[in-house]
């Protein structure tokens, strides 16, 4: 049965203006430039610069029928039929080249290399195979994987070669040209374990050195016949195995040490670009005293084109508007409210990130003065919610992504934000200050002996840290070091 009622709900909403701040406070700098970019590319009402003109109401509904008290701005040969016609304009006649020849013309060169694949195929030249065993050479590299590995099984490439080659290849083909492209350089190449990857290295390490390097014929050794009480650190059972002193051991580990467990990363990483950190805060300190700065690029000038003021100001002055120039003039005004409101929004976005700065600088400002990390209270975004009026997710937008750069070193915001922990006197502490204090033993350790789990929690216990042995295995595992049997060193 079908009924009519009336309901009454209470919505919360957001308006097009407060997602857009949303989303400029969760960018970085970096992201922020090409944000503008984009913006200024989508709205010509939008131009970089200082706006030294007084600020329009493009929102009052009898702004149309006004006129500006500048009349010296009004350019009588102005048409606003241009900007309402439906000819497109050729490009050859909106483009010029005032350049000669001589020039001198300063263009950002593009960094180009030969690819691991293409590397892997260059050499593949030099061999001499037939067309039967070049496919399977080309079908292997294929199947190479960033690391250099060949991780799928032979039988699953013959069964490829068959099914979508039509090529007919028995296994013992296939391994005898990937014996031949694991000749490749860099060494490694072409290995289907760590094990054939180390032994690969080794045995070219070998060939290459005019006597037998006895620490090189270890090495061989225990990859081939204890690989897995090496992975293990199991170097006690190496040594009655081979019946080798301590130095002799260490030699020989050594020489694994200094392989390459990833040959194809060798080759990726040297055209891997370089990554810069810019700073979104620049704090200095003066003895003693703070003085923030926002980051140029985080607060552009940015102002409303003149030219779309005067077609506004055109139409105001028009006696007969005819329904073309109020369907443009309509158009022109929606892109001045759009540039209005994102100067707004970067306005928004400049007192928002100084203040939310302002608040996390009064917070941890032992931790600023001197840079030790034991220094840092412990924090979380509703203590700072809290100090500035706004909501956690603002304060999260804003630690997200951002750095502050320091006396001692750039920091990422989010990472002053830790859990508290009591101390046996009672005191909140930050749990950063346990993981550094971790962190510090750990580094000072005896590599022969190793402290395991249960020692670093008597460590911190006596420290005044009452802390469970799993947390400290939990805190290690964050400052990704492993257990004490895989940080054991001769």
């Amino acid at each position: 049965m079908l009924k009519q009622s009336l309901q009454q709900k209470l919505l919360q909403k957001l308006s097009p203006q407060q997602i857009q701040l949303m989303k400029l406070l969760q960018v970085p700098t970096v992201e922020l430039e090409q944000r503008i970019k984009e913006e200024m590319e989508i709205n010509p009402a939008l131009e970089e610069g200082a706006d030294d003109s007084k600020e329009d109401n493009f929102d009052d509904p009898d702004f149309q029928e006004e006129q500006y008290e500048d009349k010296e701005n009004s350019r009588d040969d102005f048409n606003l039929d241009a900007y309402i016609d439906d000819d497109e304009i050729p490009s050859y006649k909106l483009t010029t080249k005032n350049s000669g020849e001589d020039d001198d013309r300063k263009e950002m060169p593009i960094i180009g290399g030969v690819t691991f694949q293409d590397l892997l195929h260059q050499q593949l030249g030099l061999l001499v195979l037939d067309d039967r065993h070049y496919q399977i050479a080309l079908t292997l590299i294929g199947n190479i994987d960033e690391d250099g590995y060949l991780r799928r099984e032979i039988a699953a490439i013959v069964d490829d070669m068959a099914f979508l080659q039509n090529i007919m290849v028995t296994e013992e083909e296939v391994i005898d040209v990937l014996h031949s492209i694991q000749t490749f350089d860099p060494p490694g190449i072409g290995a289907r374990d760590l094990k054939e990857c180390l032994e690969i290295q080794l045995k070219r390490k070998l060939a290459e050195t005019a006597k037998n390097n006895p620490n090189l014929v270890l090495a061989l050794k225990i990859v081939q016949l204890q690989m897995e009480e090496f992975s293990k650190k199991h170097y006690d059972k190496i040594q009655k195995k081979f019946f080798v002193t301590d130095e002799e051991l260490k030699a020989g580990i050594n020489e694994i040490l200094h392989l390459n467990p990833k040959p194809g990363n060798s080759v990726s990483e040297g055209k891997r670009s370089i990554q810069h950190i810019v700073p979104d805060f620049i704090l200095n300190d003066t003895d003693g005293e703070f003085e923030l700065l926002l980051n140029s690029r985080n607060a552009p000038e940015l102002k409303i084109s003149k030219t779309y003021r005067d077609m506004i100001s055109e139409y105001s002055n028009s006696k007969l508007p005819n329904k073309d120039k109020k369907e443009a003039l309509q158009f022109v005004k929606q892109k001045l409210d759009a540039a209005s409101w994102f100067i707004d929004a970067i306005k928004q976005r400049q007192q928002t990130l100084m203040l939310t700065m302002e608040a996390i600088l009064a917070y941890q400002k032992d931790y600023f003065l001197t840079g030790d990390e034991t220094k840092l209270r412990p924090m979380i975004l509703k203590d700072i919610s809290e100090i500035i009026g706004l909501d956690i997710s603002t304060v999260s937008r804003v630690a997200n992504s951002k750095y502050v750069q320091t006396t001692f070193g750039t920091i990422l915001l989010k990472t002053l934000f830790s859990e508290s922990l009591s101390t046996d006197s009672g005191e909140e502490v930050s749990t950063k200050e346990v993981k550094k204090i971790l962190q510090d033993n750990i580094g000072i350790e005896d590599k022969s002996k190793p402290l395991t789990d249960e020692k670093l929690c008597e460590i911190l216990k006596e420290k005044g840290y009452n802390i469970a042995r799993r947390t400290v295995a939990k805190y290690r595992e964050q400052l990704n070091i492993p257990v004490a049997r895989l940080r054991k060193e001769l």
